[in-house]
């Protein structure tokens, strides 16, 4: 044991508490991902008194790491009290003036805690990181002042990061808002000013979307408006063959609605990358998932993931006119996306949307001077959203930072030091 280290065992002790009674009819199982969330055991003549109460404080994990991913199931209780399967574990600290719990549940957060845990896994079927190992974990327990300042850091990353979504989700339901107002409701301001359809403005009968439209507006399938549609491929040997760095390869998890998530985002040497030349992103590609459970999400790629290619789950759709939040809105929006999840769902094997159906699916396309007008207001939006983005990785990047200088006694004043 390194001489800062201490024993976790001497610090925590198990709580065994049963729901006598069927009092708590909160259920709760534990993400991978390390939170609390709604079980998806059905309950129905279930008895409920057999399962494990968690309180306020508490911690819970679930033994089991056999299909697990990489991680361990392990949470602090920060919500009103709950009960998890019998199956898991529940333990507190003994005195939270020596061992503060939200100290402890970063220690947890830690990469090197969950390979730890896979390390210390046993069993033949099905492995297990049980309570006894728990006990045997060590770690470095600094005086509660120096813990308190740690976790208080942390926490104001948290809470910045938090915020940052907050005002992200505004910016996307907000241009999501005038996307519907302009080309659904038809409202975009006319010559005067004014809301287009009612104001007078005139509308004709579009035999393909079998509804009116503005004058003057068209429908296209896509291959008509785009320069390029295609998605890549996966390099050979797959996953082992990834680097830690180099150029970006974007898979179906970087890409969800209005937002491009870094987590896990791959790399590839140059050599891979020119293999995959063809499916080359630009700046303002649009990137969406054209396979399996995440079929139709839709985003913009952010600059700064470039050099980039695509693989086989994400089609890259780049417009021939300035028109790429534009055709972002339109193929996040509600109808647009059951249309295109039903394209995918239409196949005889799997959820895909082929080349062919991306080719020829239709849009509507305005005017050039409506559609202008609602490029320009929309990059405004965004602007402001990737300065959030970008912000929020340069903090992850400081919380990832805290926890990995947490086996330095000195780690917070390290860290306190940085600029939020």
């Amino acid at each position: 044991m390194k001489s800062n280290y201490k024993r976790l065992g001497d610090y925590i002790e198990p709580c065994n508490e049963k729901n006598e009674g069927n009092h708590i009819k909160i259920l709760q199982g534990i993400s991978n991902r390390k939170y609390f969330q709604k079980a998806k055991t059905n309950t129905i003549g279930i008895d409920l008194s057999k399962y494990r109460v968690v309180r306020k404080g508490q911690f819970a994990f679930n033994r089991a790491t056999t299909r697990n991913g990489d991680r361990i199931s392990i949470a602090l209780r920060f919500d009103e009290d709950c009960i998890v399967s019998p199956s898991y574990r529940i333990f507190k600290s003994k005195d939270e003036n020596i061992l503060n719990s939200e100290y402890l549940m970063m220690w947890f957060k830690r990469p090197e805690f969950d390979r730890y845990a896979r390390f210390k896994s046993h069993g033949s079927a099905h492995e297990f990181f049980d309570l006894d190992e728990m006990y045997e974990v060590e770690l470095p327990i600094p005086s509660i002042e120096k813990q308190n300042e740690i976790v208080n850091e942390y926490n104001t990353i948290t809470n910045r990061i938090a915020l940052n979504e907050q005002l992200n989700q505004k910016l996307e339901e907000t241009a999501q808002a005038l996307y519907k107002h302009w080309f659904v409701d038809f409202e975009f301001p006319n010559e005067e000013g004014q809301p287009y359809k009612s104001s007078g403005g005139k509308m004709v009968y579009n035999e393909e979307l079998d509804k009116e439209i503005p004058e003057g507006w068209e429908v296209s399938p896509l291959k008509d408006v785009t320069s390029k549609i295609g998605s890549g491929s996966t390099p050979r040997g797959g996953k082992g063959n990834y680097k830690s760095s180099g150029v970006s390869l974007i898979r179906s998890m970087n890409v969800f609605d209005f937002k491009f998530k870094n987590d896990d985002l791959a790399f590839i040497n140059n050599q891979q990358a020119e293999k995959l030349k063809g499916v080359t992103v630009y700046a303002k590609d649009v990137l969406l998932n054209i396979t399996g459970a995440s079929v139709a999400r839709c985003c913009i790629v952010p600059a700064a993931i470039l050099p980039a290619r695509v693989n086989q789950h994400v089609a890259i759709i780049r417009m021939i006119k300035k028109r790429s939040y534009y055709l972002l809105c339109n193929l996040c929006y509600s109808e647009i996306k059951k249309e295109l999840i039903g394209v995918s769902e239409s196949g005889s094997t799997r959820e895909a949307i082929t080349k062919d159906d991306l080719d020829n699916f239709k849009i509507t396309i305005p005017n050039d001077g409506v559609g202008d007008l609602f490029e320009d207001k929309i990059s405004l939006m965004f602007s402001y959203k990737i300065t959030l983005d970008e912000e929020r990785i340069r903090l992850q990047k400081v919380k990832d930072l805290l926890l990995s200088k947490m086996t330095k006694v000195e780690a917070e004043k390290e860290i306190i030091n940085l600029k939020i």
